[in-house]
């Protein structure tokens, strides 16, 4: 090869390299534009109702992003798409950020409808058959929750060492009427209650389909660790439109809010504290 054709590829390798990866943009924190990801459910609600009024009162102007699933929200913050993101619970984002070696933070927790199993083709777990088909969220966090839920009605036994992060089918140590586990993605869960006997389904995708918190044959008692969170990028977790939202979710209309409109939202231990 051409000595000085080589030279020239040489200088040049670094920005071939750098067109095929997409990095987070080194953004000023005290912006005013912002673009929030939420998943479907109730959270955009809350957000235009509870914190964005607060945010435009300080000359914010913000834009929801919706995603249709637990995987990209966290990338497109990753990459600087979206300024912060609200669907996930702290366990997800830490095996998640583990996972993919993503910089990501949490920034405040916030009220939470809690994971809920809704009834199929049966309608009294009572009345649950040999080999019954069951379906539950497939990334292990929120399947290991489900799992416990299904143990609570007495159809499994868990193993209570399971873990969080690596949780699966395996971690069931009794299951006598052989009920069949279907691990599916999140927004898929409420189309199965047709073909299924019993689901368990996320909060929030629960209220995006219309189902009826009241009506769910068991409700999940939320750790606080399952709260959902309002994350933005490592980098900015001490900037100033970070800060703000903080001060947004703490304020008295948030509360109100809370209170007046989301009724059955099992709310973080910092509520109670907040005056």
């Amino acid at each position: 090869m051409n000595r000085k054709l080589f030279i020239i590829l040489l200088a040049l390798l670094p920005f071939f390299v750098s067109c095929g990866k997409k990095e987070a943009p080194n953004l000023p924190g005290d912006r005013k534009n912002l673009k929030i990801g939420i998943c479907p459910g109730p959270y955009g609600d809350l957000l235009k109702k509870g914190v964005f009024p607060d945010l435009e009162k300080k000359g914010y102007k913000i834009e929801i992003v919706q995603f249709s699933d637990y995987i990209q929200p966290n990338l497109a913050l990753a990459s600087g798409d979206i300024d912060a993101n609200l669907f996930q619970h702290l366990p997800y984002l830490k095996k998640f950020t583990a996972d993919k070696n993503l910089k990501l933070s949490a920034i405040i927790n916030i009220p939470t409808a809690p994971m809920s199993v809704f009834a199929g083709k049966t309608k009294n777990p009572k009345d649950i058959k040999e080999k019954a088909s069951i379906a539950l969220p497939n990334d292990p966090t929120n399947l290991l929750r489900a799992l416990k839920l299904f143990q609570e009605l007495g159809f499994i036994k868990v193993n209570p060492d399971a873990v969080p992060t690596k949780a699966s089918l395996s971690d069931i140590t009794e299951n006598k009427k052989q009920i069949q586990f279907l691990p599916l993605e999140a927004a898929q869960l409420p189309r199965s209650l047709e073909s299924t006997d019993f689901s368990a389904i996320n909060g929030n995708f629960a209220l995006a389909s219309g189902l009826d918190l009241t009506k769910a044959v068991i409700l999940e008692k939320l750790a606080e660790e399952h709260k959902n969170i309002i994350v933005v990028r490592e980098a900015e977790k001490d900037s100033v439109f970070a800060k703000d939202i903080v001060e947004a979710v703490k304020s008295e209309n948030f509360e109100t809010i809370v209170d007046q409109d989301f009724k059955g939202f099992q709310k973080p231990e910092w509520f109670g504290k907040r005056k």
